[in-house]
């Protein structure tokens, strides 16, 4: 090992040790006896868990390694994903939640059927399942993997597979409830460790947090930039105001309103309220996440890190400037990220591929009586006991394969660069599809079938089209185009086939999108927090 101390060392062994006692303990007294139970958490997560376990499902190695990457080379400018998350979030609870909660949607999958049919389900079903085991868990693991082997000395393989195991044992075994509360856990030691390397970093290059900074904007004013203009050799990742107006929203609405290992934890809280203030919650979080996660590499690039690429800038800042005991702390943060997301992709994966693959496909007396196959409608009259053990015993099985899958490929990624812009610029390819057949559903009551089908075939097509033939739009500007391009297609085609409201059209009451005064106040707090930020780095 490199660099850490004794008591680096038994941090680290005392954090994993505990964690996955936790898990364990969590996983056997939990009950698991239903699908419900397995995959939903039987509904009772509260909005201190759901918050937390968002934060958690999200914050990994794709931040704290790729993020203080792109940190390293953009600059605060990459802070965009975190800060206009938090608005999206509060958009996505306000909004989206409550149509999910009260007509009971438990997958995303599973509200493509209900809106259309099974055709839009499980296309997009076997999309999702291929996107999170070979982009999403292959990332994660390789990117936590690669900063384990800078700070550690570990080889890169054996920190994949240690990895996959710290994170499977708990996600595969327990299913969503463990997942989520070993998350409020995990979440707590991430904002520490992060906040401890971001302290000290700044203290070493300018002697506090508020001097670190000034050192920081001094030394390189080109760094601190939100809005980045033609010039910059980043525009093509970061294009200017687009980033406010026009592509982001496409893959933040995509990722916190319709990605079912972040969404799942809304959907399965006490209640709308619940899941509301939770979500709320997480939207605070993200906004102060920018000083854990672009900081570093901000600072790393300022102090004249010798590094060979973007993404060992969040590693060199542990090893150089995390003093002993600390860096154990840091550390214990990173691997707590690393684990929360891997754990909470492969509940979700394991989730669709389970619910909305193998159940429809396999168990065939449902596919008879042709019913809308989610395990909390009317759930003891559609499965016998035998029944829903089996599908809880696919899901571990599946979760297992999907983690085995991720250890196979992750190390095929060592060529990348920056690798947060990889993950995004490729899960762009089906994010505009995907949102746009979601918005039209839920909001636009003429949306046919068809029309969403059309918008499942033609969105990857259309998006590598995009990328081979316009190379010099920005994938962000992409994004945005596929997503107007597929709108008016689905929109043309609805027009056709309806001349009134499609028949499986989503009905609600505008007064489902009141939302209580401690939602509000946390909103207009965020609101107002995010828009000091443009306004002080524009």
């Amino acid at each position: 090992m490199t660099n850490l101390s004794t008591l680096d060392i038994s941090i680290i062994i005392a954090w994993i040790v505990g964690l996955l006692a936790f898990g364990i303990y969590i996983s056997v007294t939990s009950k698991k006896e239903t699908s419900s139970d397995y995959f939903l958490a039987s509904n009772s997560l509260p909005w201190w868990a759901v918050g937390g376990s968002l934060i958690a499902a999200n914050i990994s190695a794709e931040q704290f390694i790729g993020m203080s990457g792109s940190g390293y080379v953009v600059g605060l400018a990459i802070a965009s994903y975190e800060l206009m998350a938090a608005i999206t979030l509060i958009v996505v609870a306000k909004y989206f939640l409550p149509i999910f909660i009260q007509k009971e949607i438990y997958t995303m999958p599973q509200f493509l059927e209900k809106r259309f049919d099974g055709r839009v389900r499980t296309g997009l079903a076997i999309f999702w399942v291929l996107l999170f085991v070979f982009v999403n868990i292959t990332s994660v693991l390789y990117l936590g993997s690669l900063a384990l082997q800078a700070i550690m000395g570990i080889p890169l393989l054996y920190a994949i597979i240690g990895l996959a195991i710290y994170s499977g044992t708990y996600a595969v075994t327990g299913g969503l409830r463990a997942v989520a509360l070993t998350d409020v856990i995990q979440v707590l030691a991430l904002i520490l460790g992060g906040l401890v390397a971001t302290y000290m970093v700044l203290h070493a290059a300018g002697g506090g947090i508020f001097s670190g900074m000034a050192a920081l904007i001094e030394k390189a004013p080109e760094k601190f930039d939100m809005i980045l203009d033609k010039s910059n050799p980043e525009y093509t990742n970061l294009p200017g105001i687009s980033v406010l107006i026009g592509g982001m929203w496409i893959a933040n609405l995509y990722y916190w309103g319709t990605n079912q290992y972040i969404i799942q934890k809304a959907l399965a809280s006490k209640s709308l309220d619940e899941s509301q203030t939770g979500t709320a919650f997480a939207a605070l979080v993200k906004v102060i996440l920018p000083m854990i996660v672009v900081i570093p590499g901000i600072a790393a690039y300022v102090l004249g890190a010798d590094i060979s690429k973007p993404d060992e800038a969040y590693p060199w800042v542990i090893t150089n400037y995390v003093g002993s005991g600390f860096k154990g702390i840091a550390i214990a943060a990173l691997i707590a990220a690393i684990g929360s997301s891997v754990a909470a992709i492969v509940n979700s994966a394991s989730t669709i591929f389970t619910l909305d693959i193998y159940r429809p496909m396999f168990m065939k007396r449902d596919v008879e009586r042709k019913q809308i196959l989610t395990p909390l409608e009317n759930n003891s009259s559609q499965l016998t006991v035998k029944e829903e053990h089996h599908l809880v015993n696919v899901g571990k099985i599946s979760g297992l394969i999907f983690l085995i899958i991720g250890v196979i490929i992750a190390p095929s990624l060592g060529n990348l660069q920056q690798a947060f812009q990889f993950i995004q610029e490729f899960t762009g390819f089906i994010s505009p599809g995907v949102l746009a057949i979601f918005v039209l559903g839920l909001f636009w009551k003429k949306t046919s079938t068809n029309a969403a089908f059309a918008g499942v075939i033609i969105a990857i097509p259309l998006s590598f089209a995009f990328k081979y033939l316009t190379p010099a739009i920005p994938f962000m500007d992409r994004m945005g185009l596929c997503f107007l391009l597929i709108s008016a297609i689905m929109v043309s085609i609805s027009l056709y086939e309806n001349k009134n409201n499609d028949p499986k059209a989503i009905y609600f009451d505008t007064n489902l999108f009141k939302t209580s005064t401690r939602f509000n106040i946390i909103s207009l707090i965020v609101i107002i927090a995010v828009a000091s930020i443009y306004i002080v780095f524009w």
